[in-house]
């Protein structure tokens, strides 16, 4: 015969005991550049009951968990999302998870000692008073209105949640290093990238004397199709020359520039959580890029501009996916 068991332990005092345990385990969680899409899945079966755990998320600003329970584990949420938070911190994260209990269907039999005593005292007095032998057997008194009574075993918190814990960080663990694996692949992407803006950005400082020579022949051939054979004035060419030249200058620009783009290399090589300060360092070199082509007094520079603002929206694009 079954017997229904007594839950001793509160289920809170069992999360506060794992709490403190999970505070060991935070090495556990990748300190690395991590995509903010991602995907892990874990199963595990015993003769009790069989657990499956998934998870998939995407680029979100903020950490945006959503959990789909069955019903008969809705009490344990809390404590999945408080596991969960220990491995994600952005991303729109769907997490499903799937229970089979192969222990349904079986019962308990509960016996009513009270009640089972009421019922004889009272026949017992009904006897006496109606001098009557009390006939009624112990088989009879069992068939008595709630003496004995049916009841499904009641569920083990502590042991459903030891086993579902165990689950959920496996396909946190899978999860998170699925996002390493894109996030690394981000990491090549946007590094190539940055190559790029170098590259634009030294043609464009290069640039900068040639312009200016090109500025002063093209002003000499104005002034002396203007002024014919008459003798042009050095100093006041010299002083146009400065105008134009304090004019187009970017050296502020393209040595902010440069600093922006190590700044982002050296961002990415830090550890969890990079996400949006990477988007503020875009926002910055897109600034400066806005600046240079807004001064560009020049076809090729301005196209230079241009492929600029291109490739840091490109990696822009890119920063929005990393957590």
């Amino acid at each position: 015969m079954l017997n229904c068991y007594v839950l001793l332990c509160p289920l809170k005092v069992l999360f506060r005991t794992k709490a403190m345990q999970s505070q060991n385990k935070q090495e556990r969680v990748y300190a690395m550049l991590k995509s903010m899409t991602g995907f892990g899945r874990f199963e595990a079966v015993s003769e009790e009951r069989k657990l499956v755990v998934e998870i998939k998320s995407v680029n979100h600003r903020y950490s945006d968990i959503s959990i789909r329970l069955p019903k008969k584990l809705s009490f344990l949420e809390t404590a999945v999302r408080n596991k969960l938070k220990e491995y994600i911190s952005r991303g729109k994260v769907d997490v499903f998870i799937g229970y089979e209990d192969y222990t349904e269907g079986k019962v308990c039999v509960k016996y009513n000692e009270e009640l089972a005593l009421a019922y004889w005292n009272n026949l017992n007095k009904l006897s006496r008073k109606l001098q009557m032998e009390n006939d009624v057997t112990i088989a009879k008194l069992s068939r008595y209105p709630e003496v004995f009574s049916l009841e499904e075993q009641n569920m083990d918190e502590e042991e459903i949640w030891t086993f579902l814990e165990e689950v959920v960080e496996k396909a946190a663990e899978k999860f998170v290093q699925s996002r390493i694996d894109e996030g690394q692949h981000l990491k090549n992407d946007i590094f190539q990238k940055t190559e790029v803006l170098l590259e634009l950005v030294f043609y464009i400082e290069e640039r900068y004397p040639q312009m200016l020579k090109d500025y002063r022949e093209k002003l000499t051939n104005k002034v002396k199709e203007i002024l014919g054979d008459k003798q042009i004035d050095e100093a006041v060419l010299a002083t146009e020359l400065i105008v134009y030249s304090d004019k187009v200058c970017v050296d502020e620009e393209t040595v902010r520039l440069r600093s922006h783009i190590t700044n982002l290399r050296n961002t990415m090589e830090q550890e969890d959580n990079i996400g949006r300060k990477l988007d503020f360092i875009a926002q910055e070199m897109n600034r400066e890029a806005n600046t240079i082509l807004s001064k560009a007094n020049d076809m090729e520079v301005s196209a230079r501009a241009i492929d600029l603002k291109t490739e840091i929206e490109k990696i822009r694009e890119q920063i929005q996916n990393i957590e």
